[in-house]
């Protein structure tokens, strides 16, 4: 699927997610949490570095539909900087691995980042009225950090 058709996708997806026509499973996978924290060192300052991974999967108009985004935030007292990836793996894969999802990512402007943040907005606010049209699934992960992204 092709960014702009991927955008339009998704403004349909949360007008009916919003009118109560979709079901949705959301798995988030992050080290925000995590006591340890991994720090790097770049351009002579320490950066501490976090990673989130999510599983966005319902069924749309008659089709399994699979979207995975992945954040890196790296932080200093300063700064903040952050790597996003989008993926729209087949129907097989549902590994939180770059390596294995790379192959299957979408060019993500900031529109479509921008659109991919609003349904995980969507979807957390319904997850937390607890009605049962999202699924939450949260855990905790390590730093995972591959050289060669």
């Amino acid at each position: 699927m092709k960014p702009e058709e991927l955008k339009q996708t998704l403004i349909r997806m949360q007008k009916e997610t919003q009118e109560g026509k979709l079901k949705w499973k959301m798995e988030v996978q992050t080290t925000e949490g995590n006591e340890e924290k991994y720090t790097v060192t770049e351009e002579g300052q320490e950066w501490t570095v976090d990673e989130c991974y999510v599983a966005y999967t319902c069924h749309y108009r008659e089709k399994d539909f699979c979207l995975i985004s992945y954040e890196m935030i790296k932080t200093t007292e300063e700064q903040v900087r952050t790597i996003n990836y989008i993926f729209l793996p087949p129907l097989g894969v549902r590994l939180f691995s770059l390596h294995t999802l790379l192959e299957h990512s979408v060019k993500a402007d900031a529109v479509l980042l921008s659109q991919v943040h609003a349904l995980f907005v969507l979807l957390m606010d319904l997850a937390k009225k607890g009605n049962g049209q999202v699924v939450l699934s949260l855990s905790q992960a390590d730093v995972n950090i591959e050289d060669d992204v």
